[in-house]
């Protein structure tokens, strides 16, 4: 059984920064896939970012340059530090978690509410 529990979202200004964490309760951390996904207001979900390890990470477009994803294995966590945040970027920003080589996410959190004031 996985469980996915972010925090650190709220409100900041155009420009400012973020950082989103996800506690994983899972006793294979290790291996799996750990991504980042948003939904904003009327639009469908996405995929922000995704890690398995510092050498394989996955950035979509829009956060490439401004989102670093990461994790510590040690500590069963996964961050999303946010930077250049703009109004665009105001979603519910969910945690989710897949076996690698899966094609599906089976595994999220509730999510954490960004909202990017301009």
């Amino acid at each position: 059984q996985v469980q996915l529990v972010e925090s650190g979202g709220g409100l900041v200004q155009d420009g400012g920064s973020l950082r989103l964490s996800c506690a994983v309760s899972a006793r294979t951390f290790s291996i799996l896939t750990m991504a980042w996904h948003r939904q904003a207001p009327g639009k469908e979900r996405e995929i922000v970012a995704a890690i398995y390890n510092s050498a394989s990470t996955y950035y979509a477009d829009f956060a490439k340059g401004r989102f670093t994803i990461s994790r510590d294995n040690t500590r069963n966590m996964v961050y999303l530090q946010m930077n250049s945040l703009k109004p665009e970027d105001t979603a519910v920003y969910y945690c989710a978690a897949k076996l690698r080589g899966n094609q599906d996410y089976a595994y999220w959190g509730h999510g954490t509410q960004v909202t990017v004031s301009s």
